[in-house]
Parts: C-alpha cells; structure tokens; sequence
C-alpha cells in the first residue's frame, strides 16, 4: 500500500521538476553579455563568434563586453547577478590566477560556476633550425647534455607559453632557462633570429614558419594529437607520458545561478560549437571545438588547479 508520506513526497518532486521546467522555458528573456578580455585578440574573436551562435536558439540579443586582462574580466561576472544573463569566457588563468598572486579577489571554485569548455588551443613545442634534435626525446637529452645552455621564450610570467614551459621542465627534469618578452610576437621573433632555442607558442602562431622551414616543430602540447597538425605526435606520446597543456575557452557563470540556467547556456553552445561550420571557422582561427559537460570543466579545473599549481609554487611564477 502506498502511504499518504509517499504520495506527498511524490507530488513534492513533480511540482519541483514542473517549476523547473517552466523556469527554463522562461529564461531568456533579455540580453545576454559574455564578459572576455580585450578586444581583437583570440579570445574576443572566439567570443564574437559563439555569441552570434546561441543569439538565434536562444531568441535573444548576446553581446560581447570586453575588459583589459587580469582581474578586471573576472570582476564583472563576479559582481554580476546569479542568472545566467552575465556570462564570462576565459581561460586557465580564471583558476590558476590565484596561484600567481597574492591575495587574489576571488576562489575560482567558490565564486564561480562552470557551463562548458568550449574550445581549445594547443600548444606547439618548436625549436631554431640549429638545435641538433629532431624529436621530443633527442631535444630532452639534449637539454640533460647541457644543463643550463638552451633558453626557452615566453611572453610574461604565468603566460601559456611559460607555463607551457615551466610544465615541461619539471616533466623532463631538466634545467633550460626561461628569457622573457614582451609580446607572444617578440618571442617568436627572437626564436627565427635564433636568440633562443625553443619556444612553446599557440599552435596557430607558427604555422607559417614551420611549414617554410623556418621553424622546427616537435610535438603538440594536448592530450590527443591536434587536427591543427595532424602529423605532429603529441608530447605525451613523444617521451613526455602525460604531459598536456592547451589553451582553454571556457565558460562560466556567477556561482548560485540556477541549474537549469546553466543546462540551457551549455545545451545551446555545446550545439553551436559541435556545428561542421563552427568547427571549420574555430580551425580556421587555430582553436579546436570541444563542448564539454558543466561536471567535465568542473574536473578539468580543478585537476589542473592540483597539478599546475605545484608546477607554479616550486617554479616561483608570480605573475606581472
């Protein structure tokens, strides 16, 4: 016999569910901001573009606010409502910002909740010409053979192309000094001239120079090989057994928005990014489409905050 206790349990989880439901059919009702760094660099261009593709689905204006780097991106949603109408599109250093400064205004985990990671950029492990290795294991004896004498360029502390290299040191065990630049150009720029030996820049920023001979290209930085370079091994596969670091575009919302605001944003852009023609127009920028699960960025982020934040604190990285 069913009891009165389960019949009201029952109609207690329908009419929650029902709500639910109704509350996702109402939401969105205005304009919706993705809040990004600054304006014409990758992740203002990945923007733009996955703003134009959940306008339509979701029947509402989307636009795009751009704020310099640093706290400032981070800032605004974290001041924002928690209704889905304020969303952030950032990278890795919304989770490790924390790691390369001090007192930093935010927890990435409690302020903030995850929608989906969107797109991602590898990183691509190249060398001068003169550097005598043709693979990821010759270049790692090599730099064991004379510890001290190869530089790497970066373009700032904490940087992709640093942090890239700080993780393959400690990976590799090895000692190759860090030479800093002003710009992800000026580093590349002093790898063609030869100022130093390797360089792990965004995949899409060499391509020309390794297809010219220019350059030297050894691997890729992610997990799986890229479709960007196809006939590139992968660190991991080359010597470096998992090694992965690639340039993240992720979205998230204030943290306390309602769950099924945050299905609706992620069904919506995990739609659009997975599209053939999203996917050939993010390949053309050099970013890979992805469209993760709120619970995979969730556990993405927080794997990488365990891991790079040790690659960081032994490294000494403070950002500028």
């Amino acid at each position: 016999m069913i009891s009165r206790y389960s019949i009201g349990l029952v109609s207690c989880i329908v009419a929650v569910f029902c709500a639910n439901v109704a509350h996702g059919q109402d939401f969105p009702v205005k304009t919706i901001r993705i809040v990004t760094s600054g304006a014409g660099g990758p992740s203002d261009i990945a923007t733009r573009l996955v703003a134009q593709g959940i306008s339509g689905p979701l029947g509402q204006q989307v636009v795009v606010d751009n704020r310099a780097a640093g706290n400032t991106v981070v800032e605004a949603v974290l001041r924002a409502p928690p209704d889905g109408y304020t969303l952030l599109l950032y990278g890795s250093a919304l989770w490790l910002g924390p790691f390369l400064q001090a007192n930093a205004p935010y927890d990435p985990v409690r302020d903030f909740s995850p929608v989906t990671l969107a797109l991602t950029s590898p990183n691509i492990l190249v060398v001068h010409p003169s550097v005598p290795t043709k693979s990821v294991k010759e270049l790692i004896a090599l730099a064991k053979a004379r510890p001290g004498e190869l530089n790497f360029g970066t373009s700032g502390p904490g940087g992709s192309s640093h942090l890239a290299g700080e993780l393959f040191k400690s990976m590799a065990d090895i000692n190759i000094v860090r030479v800093n630049y002003k710009s992800g150009a000026a580093a590349l720029t002093a790898l063609i001239g030869g100022e130093v030996q390797l360089l792990f820049p965004a995949a899409s920023t060499v391509s020309s120079q390794v297809k010219t001979g220019r350059l030297r290209a050894l691997a890729t930085s992610g997990a799986q090989p890229s479709a960007l370079f196809p006939s590139l091994p992968t660190l991991s596969a080359s010597g470096l057994p998992g090694y992965e670091w690639t340039g993240i575009f992720a979205v998230f919302v204030p943290a306390r928005t309602p769950a099924y605001v945050i299905a609706r944003l992620n069904q919506v852009i995990v739609q659009f990014v997975g599209t053939p023609a999203a996917r050939e127009r993010f390949a053309e920028l050099g970013v890979e489409a992805v469209g993760s699960s709120a619970e995979q960025l969730g556990a993405r982020m927080k794997s990488e905050m365990a891991r790079m934040g040790k690659v960081i604190r032994e490294a000494g990285i403070r950002g500028e």
